[in-house]
């Protein structure tokens, strides 16, 4: 059985919209018969991979994520002197090797050197691809087959072996998620406002026109948002093949999972927080989620106090009558003082 980390926190947004829908709203969702705000868990992981905390921790074993691989080979190939016609027609082959490429267009000569879905590139086959263009750039010959063997199958990207990578034309190079994240949602019931808003034209002294240069509104909502994710320790091994390198990777996710928000309207909102409350936990057992504790949405003004003690009773009801769901585990909680971040980033790495 693998071992596996589950790691639940609470985090306090202001008012945000840090995650929209296709109509620029704060996602939701409907949950115990009340709306929710909701993060997705695509935002989630996306805003911690690309954090510059994640950078640091795991640099040169991140990968890139991205249809647009053709075109970098094809302008690094045409800057070291490859006739525009021959950098084409070399791209396309290693863009090919990635997934099928896109149609041409009349009005975007370029678009047929990229691939139609993303694919996630690792260090491994970053350098392969980079080998490969100093070896056409010398050789001034087309990429044989065995030179287009790019796809690596072992590879370091802390990001790739945590959040996987689907390859559909090639499936031997996919890789399955260790990590798994829950959309985060509030732990009551929300109502999303409008907030309208003008601009003021600096040049305007308003003495023969008073008004605004801009009109606009933007919807928000602030809420106590629970955070649910698990990590299977063994795959995450099995993905790095390096003991070492996991347990920077645990480490480095829950600290951006507790630090680090998806960028959605920052600018506007400064809605930045770091985790209230985080429990995590280690065993054998098979992993669930603790959401049920918020089935029914809270009411009243003390909603974080309130929902740890929710989170804390609704885990020793369910342990009372399945048994114990883990082995150890460890609690913080910043308003109280209890614990450290320090002890639960130890937790997770041992």
């Amino acid at each position: 059985m693998s071992q596996f980390i589950q790691v639940h926190m609470l985090t306090s947004y202001p008012p945000a919209n840090l995650n929209r829908d296709d109509l620029g709203r704060p996602k939701t969702a409907f949950m115990g018969g009340a709306q929710r705000l909701r993060i997705s868990s695509q935002s989630l992981k996306r805003a911690w991979r690309t954090s510059d905390l994640f950078e640091k921790a795991l640099s040169g074993h991140l990968g890139k994520r991205t249809k647009r691989k053709g075109l970098e080979v094809f302008d690094a190939l045409k800057a070291k002197g490859v006739d525009q016609k021959v950098a084409k027609e070399w791209a396309q082959q290693i863009a090919e090797v990635f997934g099928k490429r896109e149609s041409p267009d009349n009005d975007n000569p370029l678009k047929d050197l990229e691939i139609r879905q993303l694919a996630h590139f690792s260090p491994e086959e970053k350098a392969a691809i980079d080998a490969l263009v100093e070896k056409l750039v010398i050789g001034r010959k087309a990429p044989t087959e065995e030179e287009l063997k790019l796809l690596r199958e072992k590879h370091s990207a802390v990001d790739i072996a945590m959040f996987g990578r689907m390859l559909a034309d090639v499936p031997k190079y996919n890789t399955d998620a260790a990590v798994q994240v829950a959309h985060a949602i509030t732990v009551h019931e929300v109502a999303v406002e409008d907030d309208y808003f003008t601009a003021v034209d600096d040049l305007n002294e308003g003495r023969d026109d008073a008004g605004a240069a801009h009109l606009g509104d933007t919807e928000f909502a602030a809420g106590l948002f629970y955070l649910y994710f698990c990590i299977d320790g063994d795959l995450l091994r099995k993905n790095l093949e390096n003991e070492e390198l996991s347990k920077r990777a645990r480490r480095a996710l829950v600290e951006a999972a507790t630090k680090v928000a998806p960028t959605g309207k920052q600018n506007s909102f400064a809605s930045r927080a770091y985790a209230s409350y985080i429990l995590a936990e280690k065993g054998s057992q098979q992993p669930r989620s603790l959401a049920v504790a918020f089935l029914k949405p809270i009411p009243g003004k003390d909603i974080l106090s309130d929902s740890i003690k929710l989170l804390s009773d609704t885990r020793k009801n369910i342990e009372e009558v399945y048994g114990k769901c883990a082995e150890d585990h460890k609690e913080m909680n910043a308003m109280t003082g209890m614990g450290s971040f320090e002890e639960i980033l130890n937790f997770v790495e041992e």
